[in-house]
């Protein structure tokens, strides 16, 4: 490590199968804590290339446990995180939601490093027990239409690096790799960046390595991983990008301060059982609705937005998405 400490430090890049290489090492645990800390360090400072984002992401996937929900085509709707919004766990929602229309979803989701909620955290609340078990599931997208994807019970590279994270408590480029490495593969992503340089790595690497997946990929102009109303968004397909504002869509700009998640997994949990409940604010069930819409939309591009909307508001307000996190917590 000191050796590939030394060459980043004088500025060079990593091939993609250098990167490949050290992350098979980091899961194999042959670095120390401040080695660890110092590599994710060095991608902080200056931008990771697509050559070592997707090193990453192969050794992660070569290494993952996988799961085979191919029967299912399902759909991850997941961000970054590390975007410092402190918003409410609005993917998560959006992920209920969308499974309360009977599209089904495989979640893939970690434990918060750089905010107060993540979505293990919020599920773990909930008192959902995380499993690889591919048995159960696959039960849970059969009678919830939902399943959750704990990120260190598949990819034993983040569980080995875990502690560092946490005890750095900042955004790393493992955050760029958690939407990319889904262990299941589902055929359809929603994907939201913290920044548009990610954004644009990503459309990159899912084109040259992805040809038979659908994808969009989400950056709000003023930061956020995910649709927030409060800007207008960068929206990237296989089909090309474009910049979408909340007036496009019908939507009124909403303040930051109206999404805001609260100091704690407690304040977060609140707000995620309110909303369900059908009693969020109109900013809150706008921004999940919205965000739902364009899931549904990725999935089958041939929907309008307006219908799509449609049926992500019969799912929220007829309490269809209440009830999925009911049957998942409870299966």
């Amino acid at each position: 490590m000191k050796d590939i400490l030394n060459k980043l430090y004088n500025h060079e890049r990593l091939s993609k199968s250098e990167a490949t290489q050290i992350l098979k090492d980091i899961a194999a645990e042959k670095y120390n804590d401040a080695h660890l800390a110092s590599f994710m360090t060095v991608f902080m400072m200056r931008p990771i290339t697509a050559d070592e984002l997707s090193g990453f992401r192969n050794a992660l996937n070569e290494l993952a446990i996988k799961v085979d929900l191919s029967a299912y085509n399902t759909i991850d709707i997941v961000g970054t995180g590390g975007d410092g919004k402190d918003t409410f766990n609005i993917s998560t929602l959006t992920s209920f939601i969308v499974a309360g229309t009977g599209q089904k979803v495989a979640k893939h989701g970690n434990y918060s490093v750089s905010s107060q909620s993540g979505s293990s955290d919020m599920l773990e609340s909930f008192g959902y027990n995380f499993t690889n078990d591919e048995s159960i599931l696959r039960e849970h997208l059969e009678k919830a239409n939902i399943c959750f994807l704990h990120a260190p019970k598949f990819h034993p590279a983040m569980k080995a690096v875990s502690g560092t994270r946490k005890a750095l408590a900042l955004k790393t480029f493992f955050n760029m790799l958690g939407p990319l490495v889904n262990p299941s593969s589902p055929k359809n992503h929603m994907l939201g960046t913290f920044n548009l340089e990610v954004a644009r790595l990503y459309n990159y690497i899912l084109q040259e390595e992805e040809e038979d997946i659908n994808y969009g990929i989400i950056h709000a102009l003023d930061g956020y991983d995910e649709i927030s109303l409060t800007s207008g968004f960068k929206f990237f397909t296989k089909n090309g990008e474009q910049i979408i504002n909340p007036e496009d869509l019908g939507q009124k700009r909403i303040q930051q301060s109206e999404i805001f998640g609260g100091n704690s997994v407690a304040d977060a949990a609140k707000i995620f059982k309110s909303i369900l409940d059908g009693n969020g604010t109109e900013a809150q069930n706008n921004v999940v609705l919205t965000n739902a819409a364009f899931a549904l939309k990725i999935v089958d591009d041939k929907k309008s937005f307006e219908a799509a909307f449609e049926e992500a508001k019969d799912s929220l307000f007829g309490l269809k998405a209440k009830q999925t996190l009911d049957k998942l917590v409870n299966l």
